[in-house]
Order: C-alpha cells, then structure tokens, then sequence
C-alpha cells in the first residue's frame, strides 16, 4: 500500500476491523519509512448494475454520486455521515441484490427519496424537488401535500 504522506510502497498492518455488516474492513497502517499512520477500506468488488440515464446513455454505478446527492440534501440537517453511509450501503446492496444488469437512473432516484422519506423529510423534500425538477411553486406545494396527508395517515393509524 502506497503511502500518501511519503509514497513509500512498504508498511505494516497495525490493526484490522471488520464493519458491522462484515463487508468492508479497515485497517490501520504505519508506514515503515516515515511512520505515519493511515488508514485503509477493502471491500470486495462486487459488479454493479450500469445506469440507464434520462438520455439513454448509460454508466457504471457510482456510489460517491449517491452519498455526496444524499449529504447536499442533508446539509444543515441533524443527519450524522453514518446514516447516510448506511443508507447508501443498503442501496447499495438492494440494487446487487436484484440481479439486474442495468437499471435506470430514476429507479435509483426513487429508492434514495424512499430512504430519504424515513430519514429526515426536510432532505427529502430538498432532494425532491431538485430530482423532479419542480417548475414552479404548485408542483412544491403538491409534494409537500402528500407528504403531509402520508404522515398524517400514518399517525392515524397508530392511534
């Protein structure tokens, strides 16, 4: 592993744990010409599904555009990095799961606002209504009027 403070290709493993779900594990290093520490991810890569765009090209699955989507929606919100990461992790993971070979970008759009829903429903909204591309203020208002009506169900329900 290449050091990033000196570049040196040599090191040494000083401590190695698994993630909660096992699929990732971090390993702290020291680098054996400088002795800076660092730390590494290795998760076994696994063959993502292509991405249909709105324009029919397609691309490999990124999971940093998801996240960095997801934290811009939640920027200012109390949502931790670790949520997020989690929520990424098991889109992540539903998406290899289903066994497609290409999905289309909107699928993946209306998985992360489900996500987002249950996590904080003011990133939802933000993340709403820049993936629907709301036109003009009614388009915002309906949106928040079914999320309204949604959670006002819901409360009913428990009672």
């Amino acid at each position: 592993m290449k050091c990033p403070f000196c570049g040196h290709l040599e090191d040494k493993v000083i401590d190695s744990r698994l993630s909660q779900h096992g699929d990732v594990t971090r390993r702290r290093r020291e680098c054996l010409k400088c002795d800076k520490r660092f730390t590494t991810y290795e998760r076994v890569e696994e063959t993502m599904p292509l991405v249909i765009k709105k324009d029919g090209s397609r691309q490999q699955f990124d999971r940093t555009r998801v996240f960095n989507g997801m934290l811009k929606a939640c920027e200012k919100r109390p949502v931790g990095v670790d949520s997020i990461e989690e929520v990424v992790d098991r889109l992540e993971r539903k998406f290899i799961d289903g066994g497609e070979r290409e999905i289309y970008s909107s699928v993946i759009g209306e998985a992360v606002m489900e996500e987002l829903k249950k996590l904080d429903e003011v990133a939802y909204v933000r993340f709403a209504s820049v993936y629907r591309e709301f036109r003009d203020i009614n388009e915002f208002m309906s949106e928040l009027k079914d999320l309204l009506e949604a959670k006002n169900h819901g409360l009913k329900r428990k009672k």
